[in-house]
């Protein structure tokens, strides 16, 4: 199974419809977003994903609004830390990397975060953890999401 992952969007409207574009393209199965969606507009914008999505809030979001527009698109939006088993990999997605030092880490096989606006790919024990970093910026091919291959734990970044 292949998960698209996606941090921080920041309502950059022009930027997630590239984004939909990607992960349609890279025909991953779900789509994960670690927070900072920000509004409504943007969960719209998702709407034309063919993967169900799902997330959760960051410091950044709009969190009644986007409880309503996920509910009419069919995602799921949750407090985190949100803990998940797909695929067979035990998955926790946090927006604040310092919110994973509530969850014992070697109960997962994947961790994934946003907020620092960086691309991080770490391994260590057989565990991933990963943030594909900016992707609401203005600079064309400075952007970036990521597909992760839950069989293998290998990392493919999109840049745009």
């Amino acid at each position: 199974m292949r998960i698209g992952v996606v941090s921080d969007t920041h309502n950059r409207l022009p930027n997630v419809r590239r984004i939909v574009e990607l992960f349609n393209a890279a025909a991953v199965e779900r789509v994960i977003h670690t927070g900072d969606v920000t509004q409504a507009r943007t969960l719209h914008a998702f709407g034309a994903l063919e993967a169900p999505l799902l997330g959760v809030f960051g410091n950044n979001d709009e969190r009644e609004p986007l409880r309503e527009a996920a509910a009419a698109h069919g995602f799921e939006l949750y407090d985190g830390p949100l803990e998940l088993t797909l695929a067979g990999r035990r998955i926790v997605v946090v927006h604040d990397p310092r919110d994973f030092a509530g969850v014992r880490a070697d109960t997962h096989d994947v961790a994934l975060h946003g907020h620092v606006h960086r691309h991080v790919v770490e391994r260590a024990g057989g565990r991933l953890t990963f943030n594909p970093g900016e992707c609401a910026g203005h600079m064309v091919g400075c952007n970036a999401v990521g597909v992760v291959d839950l069989a293998t734990l290998e990392v493919e970044i999109l840049k745009f």
